[in-house]
Parts: C-alpha cells; structure tokens; sequence
C-alpha cells in the first residue's frame, strides 16, 4: 500500500481534533479555515513522462518488465517529494513540478547498477526512493531537468541472519514492520521505532542516520548497522567485515547518512536483539523542563539506562502531544508540568531491577510517578502524530517540526535560543505560534531536542515557514547545536550543514562524490550542492 499523495501514511487513519484543540487554534492562534479544498489528484496537470530510448534502456535494465518501469501519472505522482508541511502543502495545491519522468522498481543489486549504467548513458538524474517519509527535502533533485525515482520496495527480502553472531542481512526496500516480522520469526528485533515506523525503510534508515524511540535502549540505527553493499555508478562497495575494525578509516561511517548522494544501499548488515519478554512504559511529572532535564541526564550518565527516555516541556505537556491519542486532554490541567515517558523492554528479572533503580534516581531528582497509563498512551499513540499534523493543515493552520542536539550543557541556551527564534520570526509575520519541545535521544553527554510548532498558515504558507525555519537553522548553529540529528540534511538543511562541516570537510566529501558518482548523477543537490 503507498501513503497517501498528499498527507501522511493511510487515509483511513485520519485523526479528527477534538473540539478543545480546534478551540485552542481559534481563540489563541487566530487560526481561520482557508476554504480551498485540496487539488484531487486526477486533476493535476502531470508534466511529459519519459518515453523513446531512455525508457527503453531503462526497460532492459530491470529485464524488460513493463511492470517494473512505470510513467503513469499516478505513480509519479506519489513519488512526488518528501512528507514534510512544506511538501505537503504544495502537493495540496497541486504543484507537481518535482515528479519523476519514470518510477523504476529494481529487483536486485545488479539489476540497480544496471538503471545506473542506462541513466547516465540518457543524461538522467537518479533518486533513491523507499517509504517516501523523508521531511528535508531528500526526494526532490536540486537541479533542473527529468529524473528517475528509483523505488526499491521489491528488494524487501531477509538475506540472512546469524543466531551465533546475532546478525541479520536485509535488503534496503524492506519496510520497518516487515522486517519486524521477519525478525519475530525466529527470535529476534531490531528495537528501532522511529514516528515514521510504520512506512520507513531500512535503506532509508540507514541513509539518513535514523533514530528511533527506544534509542535510550537499543541505540540509534548506525549504532546498530555491521555491513552495508553499496552500488554506485563506478561499481560496488562493499563494508564491514567485522563488528568493529583498526583497518583504516570505517568507510560504512561513509555510507551512513550520505542520503542517495554517493550510492545505493542494497544491503545492510544489523545487529539483532532477542524480542523482549516484557516491555512496561509509564509516566513521571516533574514541576520544570529544567528539572526533567537534569533527571534524563542522571540516567543517562550514570544508569540505569531505561529503553525509552524522553521529556515533554511544559507547553507539549499541556496541549498534551506526548500522547498524541488523548491530545487536548490536559488542557484543563494547569498544573500539568512536564511528563517524562520512562520504557523499559528486557527479561522480567532486568527490566523490573532497571525499573526500580530508575525509580530511585528519578524521585530523588524531583519526580512523581504518574503511573503507567501516561506511558500506555504513548506507546499506543506514538505513530499518530503525523496523522494530527494533516488535521491540522485541514484546519488551516500551519504545523511543522524540526530538531537538533548538542551536549548537556548546551541544551539549556539551545532549547531557549530556538524557542526564542520561532517564536520571534512568526509573531513578526502576524501569526503567533504555540512551540513545544521534548527531549527523545539521550546519550551519555548530551541530547536531542525536538521542536513541534503550530500557527496560522499566513498569506503563503510555504515562505511563511520557510522564513521561520530559516531563523530556527541560524539559532541552532549559533548555540552550538548540530543542523540536524536524526531528519538528515536533504536540501533543507543543506546550506547549514555546509557551515557545520566547514569548507574542507565538504571539499573532502565532493572527492568522494566524484570518485563514486562522476556524472553527478545521484540526488544531485542533496546533502551537497549540485555542480
């Protein structure tokens, strides 16, 4: 099943707001339906689809399959960008400029080196597509002329997996509860739940450095990746002999996060976890974001580590976004604090010593055991948020995240300076915003904040928040905060990142890209700018 075109995931899981929310962006925000009804999808005008001899080549590449070479305006409309507010607002007033000539579904490595080799014999741009969920601008080339999504959901298989190493070997078109699937089968997990779970990729997770809920537990997705195949238009290279290595720089950190722009993932080796024989979430208020905070870096620190570890401010606390199924709920409670959502998973003997030693530390930092409803509501919710957001762009109003991280002392001026810089820019543009933040990634010397912002759309919704992420991209490198930590750079944090790396590093990483990619003919203009 594909997500919807022009929102997020299936349309029969639209979430409706609750009448208090609804309330809220009325009263507070001054947030006014906009009346236009997005565009349907049969009445878009579909730019020229790719025809002759380069989809001829690109037919023989994937064994003459007619099925596997797709140009109908459908499919090349839902390979359309990303799934971030500004992409979605587009696509809802129908702007389809960014549509792929041709929707190629390889079956194999060898069959992906060979489009390679048919689309720089055609001068064709080349973008690596597989759940679609990327919300930086990753799917949309930055440089004029047609291009190919490469969408690799038929390379969705278990290659391989070894108990005595606890390893597994998947294919990059796997999407994430297929390959949970796969895993339960014989014992194990990947313990990798990000918001986007539900239709994210393996490949995709790892091109762009993904990090998932219980990271506190299991680790983000590169922690966990052993080996990666990667097929580029000079051939294929292949890392990770060994779990760890002294053999020169580990070139699998190269592979990691570089977003289509070196390659393609066909492969990738992962460390395995048995699946846990419990797993209990709960909740703990603590009276201020700062109090929560020290708390988070405690465990962090100095243990117990629970599997799931992140801090609500008093803003998301209130609105109730941490537990997205139940938002608006806590509206009438003013004295909400800040919730802290604590999980831990494991066998029963450790998760209930994890457990206990955890509760000491967080009682004595100044926490309240809430009980384990808070923490059942988030588990039962926590891929629901983006499903609220097009809810929100249905009531006209505009809702966006962004995030970043920096250590533990940084985290204070961070979470102050962006808050500061959203609020400013869009209170300056005439529509005030409501800013909440939660911390979701701890680690032992620092953290990630993650910012959700909701206002009135304004006159042009899209330079309207450009305008505003742009002061938050500024605010974020000035406190010491990193452009981005788990939504990857694509083109929207691209020219930060380029500061961030400095000059020499990203002269260092466009070698690379010539060497792999001489033509330039992968996602040019993301991660780096386009020659």
């Amino acid at each position: 099943m594909d997500m919807l075109w022009n929102g997020w995931g299936d349309p029969a899981r639209a979430t409706p707001l609750p009448d208090t929310v609804t309330g809220l962006l009325r009263d507070l925000l001054g947030v006014k339906e906009n009346g236009t009804a997005p565009v349907r999808l049969e009445d878009i005008d579909v730019p020229v689809a790719l025809d002759g001899p380069a989809r001829q080549a690109l037919l023989a590449a994937v064994g003459d399959r007619a099925d596997r070479v797709r140009t109908d305006a459908v499919t090349r409309v839902r390979h359309t960008r990303g799934k971030s507010t500004p992409d979605l607002l587009r696509m809802r007033r129908g702007d389809v400029r960014d549509t792929p000539a041709a929707v190629v579904l390889p079956g194999s490595h060898d069959e992906v080196l060979a489009v390679m080799r048919a689309c720089a014999d055609h001068g064709l741009a080349l973008v690596p597509f597989g759940g679609g969920t990327s919300v930086v601008g990753g799917l949309a080339p930055g440089r004029p002329g047609p291009f190919v999504a490469l969408d690799l959901r038929h390379m969705n298989r278990l290659l391989d997996l070894d108990p005595v190493s606890r390893t597994a070997t998947l294919q990059p078109g796997l999407r994430a509860p297929e390959a949970e699937a796969l895993l339960a089968e014989h014992g194990y997990t990947l313990g990798h739940f990000p918001q986007s779970y539900e239709w994210a990729t393996i490949g995709g997770f790892a091109a762009t450095r993904s990090s998932g809920q219980a990271s506190a537990g299991y680790g983000r997705f590169d922690d966990m990746v052993l080996g990666l195949t990667l097929a580029t238009p000079e051939g294929t290279l292949d890392t990770g002999r060994a779990p760890r290595s002294a053999a020169g720089p580990d070139l699998r950190q190269l592979v990691l996060g570089s977003e289509g722009a070196f390659g393609v993932i066909t492969s990738v080796t992962v460390r395995i976890r048995p699946v846990p024989d419990v797993r209990r979430y709960e909740g703990w208020r603590f009276a201020s974001f700062d109090e929560g905070a020290a708390a988070l870096r405690r465990l962090a620190q100095d243990g117990p580590r629970p599997t799931v570890l992140r801090l609500s401010d008093e803003t998301e606390t209130l609105i109730g976004l941490a537990q997205p199924d139940a938002i608006g709920a806590s509206l009438a409670d003013q004295d909400a604090g800040c919730l802290a959502i604590v999980g831990f998973e494991g066998t029963g003997q450790d998760t209930a010593h994890r457990r206990e030693a955890a509760a000491a530390v967080l009682t004595e930092c100044g926490g309240t055991f809430a009980g384990g409803e808070p923490g059942e509501r988030w588990a039962h919710g926590r891929y629901s948020a983006p499903y609220l957001r097009d809810s929100l762009l249905d009531a006209g109003a505009l809702a966006e995240t962004l995030e970043t991280a920096a250590y533990w002392s940084r985290i204070p001026g961070l979470y102050t300076a962006v808050r500061d810089a959203l609020t400013t820019a869009l209170t300056e543009a005439g529509t005030p915003p409501l800013v909440m933040c939660h911390i979701s990634h701890v680690y032992e010397n620092g953290a990630s904040l993650y910012f959700t912002v909701v206002s009135a759309q304004g006159d042009d919704a899209v330079a309207h928040w450009t305008r505003a992420k742009h002061a938050a991209n500024e605010a974020i490198l000035a406190a010491g905060g990193t452009i981005t930590h788990h939504h990857a750079v694509g083109t929207d944090h691209r020219d930060w990142y380029l500061r961030e790396a400095g000059p020499l590093g990203i002269e260092a990483l466009r070698a690379v890209k010539r060497r792999l990619d001489p033509a330039g003919l992968l996602n040019p203009g993301v991660l780096l700018p386009g020659d």
